[in-house]
């Protein structure tokens, strides 16, 4: 595998990171306990300037860690059940997240369909952010961590920009027609068609 995206990549403009996570390949654990998945559908969240961001209001102990630095992983829990991973964006001092939305399996499945206690096809092991946090063991442990490793990877892929739609967010009250949700278009692992 490649090496990790540097700092660099994450340290930009909220949708250009967005767009540049499609195709790109996140791994977590190491040996047996590997699974990976190429990112297949994000939401990006603009920080202060966008009303669905957890920013949106400022600095909050919630919040704090989309101000940078940029390259970590924002986890919260949601509806009391499930955890969700973003990639931090932006210089540091500017909010900005990118949610990974959906990711289509690629090494780990087995694992990925015991720990979602189900036997599922590929498709639908990680075709939600709850779903996919859930496969691949993220939890809140993992708030903050680097995603440049050791227990968190982002690595350079493939994509086809050509494929790349951009849609509306999904369960988003504020800023809800935005087009800030991006998919590959046509993978069926994406979680809403």
């Amino acid at each position: 595998m490649s090496q990790p995206l540097p700092i660099s990549f994450y340290a930009r403009p909220t949708l250009d990171a967005a767009r540049g996570l499609l195709g790109a390949v996140l791994s977590h654990g190491s040996g047996e306990s590997l699974v990976s998945g190429r990112i297949v559908e994000v939401e990006a969240y603009l920080g202060r300037d966008d009303a669905a961001s957890h920013a949106a209001n400022g600095p909050t102990p919630r919040s704090a860690i989309m101000y940078g630095p940029p390259g970590r992983a924002y986890v919260y829990f949601i509806y009391g059940m499930h955890h969700c991973l973003n990639a931090v964006t932006e210089a540091e001092g500017t909010a900005g997240a990118v949610l990974i939305r959906a990711v289509e399996p690629l090494a780990g499945l087995d694992l990925m369909a015991r720990r979602r206690g189900r036997d599922l096809p590929p498709q639908g092991l990680c075709n939600g952010p709850g779903k996919l946090c859930r496969a691949f063991g993220i939890d809140m442990s993992h708030n903050g961590l680097s995603l440049r490793g050791p227990d968190l990877r982002i690595h350079a892929g493939d994509r086809d920009p050509r494929r790349i739609v951009a849609t509306p967010r999904i369960g988003v009250r504020g800023a809800k027609d935005a087009p800030f949700r991006l998919i590959e278009s046509g993978n069926p692992c994406v979680s809403v068609r």
